[in-house]
């Protein structure tokens, strides 16, 4: 309570780092690891992996060596960190602002010609603006890595750990935790219910969205005969496939390219609906905008809610 006396006096923002400098403190050293890892495996742990695959690995397979293993345990552990991060900003703003109102902190705030709405606005403003500073940077990092692409085996840009953090998405879902941290902790005036509260709404979401993301963008279509069966190409993003009949139809496919089956059924070809590479930053928008709507939409909750309690 004194480190927020002491604070407002510089300040509401100045108060917040004060009060959240063990948070900041942690969050610097989350990303400067996570940085140090894709730096390492653009670096030396790339070149070493690209040396050994090079040397070891043919189109008839590969013998994976502990640099190639090693290459791809550091963008797995990326990816953890980055998609972890909506995670640990839902907490910041959950135990954090359900914390001050449970000790009364905020209501202290309050008589220091601090208003509600600027308390809750400098509290969440300033773990935001840290947050996405940092995020941008380990998007960055990934999308070097990404694109220098050493190892050419098991990454694909549609799987749910890159997507998610290879654009825009990976800015705007930790906004989404920090509202929801704080509509948490202003339901439930209580530091820890507010962190899970917080934690399975964010998860709820991002699950519902990836559920969702092949159907956010018009798909492409490619058909193929009888004889040839499904003609996909590869590393794109599967949304849907089945079989033609003579109507033109798509029904899902009972056969499975067994010729004598398909002449029973009429079907005369077979569909698959995808998304191509290109559509990448398309889906990636799409996305985004939604989070940033839902984000949008659950901080004008708390504020609704901040106001009517304090009125």
């Amino acid at each position: 309570m004194s480190a927020l006396t002491a604070g407002i006096l510089a300040g509401p923002a100045h108060a917040v780092l004060r009060l959240q400098r063990g948070v900041l403190i942690v969050w610097a050293l989350a990303v400067v690891t996570a940085a140090g890892v894709l730096l390492w495996a653009y670096g030396p742990g790339g070149s070493a992996a690209s040396a050994d695959w090079a040397r070891k690995c043919t189109a008839h397979g590969c013998d994976w060596s502990s640099a190639i293993s090693g290459y791809h345990l550091a963008r797995a552990t990326a990816e953890f960190l980055i998609q972890s991060v909506p995670y640990f900003a839902a907490a910041v703003s959950g135990v954090l602002i359900g914390r001050e109102l449970e000790d009364g902190t905020a209501r202290l705030a309050w008589t220091q010609s601090v208003s509600p709405t600027r308390w809750l606005a400098t509290t969440l403003a300033v773990p935001a603006a840290l947050i996405t500073a940092g995020t941008t940077v380990l998007v960055l990092l990934h999308r070097l890595l990404y694109d220098a692409h050493q190892v050419p085996v098991s990454w694909h840009w549609w799987s749910d750990q890159t997507f998610a953090a290879n654009g825009t998405v990976a800015l705007v879902y930790p906004l989404l935790g920090l509202a929801l941290g704080a509509l948490g902790a202003l339901l439930l005036r209580r530091a820890f219910p507010a962190l899970g509260l917080a934690a399975v709404a964010t998860a709820l979401v991002h699950t519902v969205l990836g559920v969702a993301r092949p159907h956010l963008w018009p798909s492409v279509t490619r058909t193929g005969s009888v004889s040839t069966g499904y003609n996909a190409p590869t590393n794109v993003l599967l949304v849907d496939q089945g079989a033609i009949t003579a109507t033109g139809a798509h029904v899902s496919d009972t056969c499975f390219t067994d010729s004598t089956c398909a002449k029973a059924f009429d079907v005369t070809g077979y569909y698959v609906d995808y998304h191509p590479a290109s559509h990448f930053w398309p889906l990636q928008l799409m996305e985004t905008g939604i989070v940033l709507a839902v984000t949008a939409l659950v901080l004008a909750a708390a504020f609704t809610l901040l106001r009517r309690r304090t009125a």
